[in-house]
């Protein structure tokens, strides 16, 4: 039995290879083509955190789901270290407090959840790193709105659908893909690419006199 199964498993295996290999390919032909677009702007938006940290400024990151990850992950990179031994950067994720997200859940609405946050503790001046693969969620969009009225600068990432949230940005991230785990996959190489570049800005580059 177990001999007359195996061939079957063998093309199963083989059908796994092979996609495989269309899945990797897939998310490096999405990295290669965002990041060259993006190459410029990508040491512009690093500049200005670098600069609004320098000023003593925040940086808050949010999202859901996986986005909510990322937004805890790129925080932590600037809170602790990313590849350089130097003083921590605040950086603040909006996803981390379950009694603060609960609370503003329960007592008025899911859509309030960063938008409430950030009226409580952003300052004009500060940075928000918005994440969302879709560009749709309710959430995000409403803290946006607040960010603008706040003053702070708006930075989103997001995949091709997301024109509402470019149209609510300072500065707009779009992976060029409708694939939620292409354009995650993404999202956190450029997350990695401006924790990398900050701490080149702030404790390796001349700053300014």
């Amino acid at each position: 039995m177990n001999t007359l199964r195996r061939p079957n498993l063998i093309v199963r295996f083989t059908g796994m290879l092979e996609k495989i290999r269309h899945i990797v390919n897939s998310s490096l032909e999405v990295k290669r083509i965002f990041f060259q677009e993006n190459a410029e702007k990508i040491c512009e938006v690093a500049k200005i955190i670098a600069d609004a940290f320098d000023e003593g400024k925040k940086l808050f990151l949010f999202g859901n789901g996986g986005s909510a990850t990322d937004a805890s992950h790129i925080a932590a990179e600037f809170i602790n270290r990313f590849q350089r031994e130097r003083p921590g950067l605040p950086a603040i994720s909006l996803n981390t407090d379950i009694a603060v997200l609960t609370s503003i859940s329960n007592d008025y609405d899911y859509s309030e959840v960063f938008a409430r946050q950030l009226r409580a503790l952003a300052e004009e001046g500060d940075v928000i790193i918005a994440i969302s693969t879709s560009g749709a969620s309710k959430n995000i969009l409403k803290a946006l709105d607040v960010a603008k009225k706040k003053k702070l600068l708006r930075i989103s990432f997001t995949g091709k659908n997301g024109q509402r949230m470019v149209s609510k940005s300072d500065y707009a991230f779009v992976v060029p893909s409708d694939e939620t785990p292409r354009i995650q996959e993404t999202h956190i190489m450029l997350g990695h690419l401006l924790c990398q570049m900050v701490e080149e800005y702030l404790f390796e580059l001349p700053r300014k006199q």
